[in-house]
């Protein structure tokens, strides 16, 4: 039976933007971000299209996500760096895992868990340089630099990277970017001085990636970007394309008076006498019930609009006296390349980002992979 909806994923695009991303940072390697999987494409697919593009290190949130990387055999460095309280640091350190420390008491767990299994835990130490979000604040970042040297002295650790994330690096001249940079210059000498020698320094993400050469130090971890959409959408030329397609089989169509009421809350009402076609997809599959009457969709050879509420599993389209069928395809976002909306035009419409667009898609939905890469 043909799925009601999917999410096609082109890993061939995935691989060529990676190797694209690679192209901008001679001289760096390059990190596959695959967290949440995958940007919503799928980690596992997602990473080894990364790889196939010249990646030689894949990123992680948490450590059950790069475990399921290394039990599909995936054998490269991976990094997780969210390391809440409880996460299996043990089965890490015993897999070969990066682990990111943003605080002395996580890298007092992982030195403890190494002394335990008795296994060297690769550890990545974070700074704060002023996103205020997870790392070691600056006033810390001595005794936390001073602890790992010792550590690593005693064999229980591998100092293998020391890495920031920035906060304002998709706004291209914001004053922050420059601070942060020298910020995290400061951190490395103190490390430098306590004697630790990371193999990686990193803090460039994808808007960094694409615009910043002074930040890609000797590795850069693009995310969005892989999946071939802009951090920075106001900037274009950057050569990347998008990997994903949602759409979804139109259930049923038929006609409607003028002064007829759509969907719950009847917040679209016909002004004529019209088709409204079905399309099986709603808010459980990642279509934002913000897109009430605004969400784009591409049907019949034309651009729509929602018609109406977003259900939970479906939403109307008022297809007028056009010849739209049931079965025929709906598409809800796509690379653009024959009109329809992309992942950045729903952003728009709705006020938020493209990475919001693409992690949201349900897990009901199924994802159809094509391209040389799978």
């Amino acid at each position: 039976m043909p799925p009601f909806a999917e999410a096609r994923i082109d890993l061939d695009a995935i691989s060529a933007n990676v190797a694209s991303l690679a192209g901008r940072a001679p001289g760096s390697r390059v990190m596959g971000v695959v967290k949440a999987d995958g940007y919503g494409h799928g980690m596992l697919p997602a990473a080894r299209a990364a790889l196939a593009g010249g990646a030689t290190w894949l990123g992680t949130a948490f450590v059950s996500e790069a475990l399921a990387l290394r039990a599909a055999g995936i054998e490269v460095p991976v990094l997780a760096w969210i390391l809440p309280p409880g996460e299996p640091l043990a089965a890490a350190v015993d897999a070969g895992i990066d682990l990111g420390a943003s605080a002395l008491g996580t890298l007092d767990e992982i030195t403890a868990t190494a002394h335990q299994t008795g296994r060297q835990a690769r550890v990545h130490l974070k700074a704060d340089t002023g996103l205020n979000r997870g790392g070691v604040a600056a006033g810390e970042w001595e005794a936390v630099v001073d602890a790992a040297a010792r550590a690593e002295a005693d064999g229980l650790i591998k100092a293998v990277g020391v890495f920031s994330h920035f906060a304002c690096a998709d706004e291209p001249g914001h004053p922050s970017i420059g601070a942060q940079l020298s910020a995290f210059h400061s951190a490395l000498e103190i490390a430098d001085k306590a004697g630790l020698r990371p193999e990686v320094r990193h803090i460039a993400n994808s808007a960094a990636t694409l615009t910043l050469p002074e930040a890609h130090f000797d590795l850069v971890r693009p995310g969005i970007a892989s999946y071939g959409l802009s951090p920075i959408p106001a900037l274009a030329g950057f050569g990347l394309r998008p990997a994903m397609t949602l759409s979804a089989r139109t259930a049923s169509v038929k006609r409607v008076p003028a002064g007829s009421g759509v969907s719950y809350g009847h917040r679209y009402v016909t002004d004529r006498e019209t088709g409204l076609a079905l399309v099986p997809l709603g808010y459980a599959d990642g279509v934002p019930r913000a897109a009430t009457n605004i969400g784009p969709v591409f049907l019949g050879g034309k651009r729509r609009t929602i018609a109406g509420t977003v259900c939970m599993d479906q939403f109307v389209v008022d297809v007028g006296d056009d010849p739209v069928a049931p079965g025929d395809a709906t598409v809800i976002f796509g690379a653009g390349d024959n009109g329809e909306p992309t992942a950045q035009d729903w952003a728009d419409v709705l006020d938020t980002i493209s990475y919001e667009i693409v992690t949201r898609i349900g897990a009901r939905v199924p994802r159809a992979y094509v391209g040389a890469a799978r």
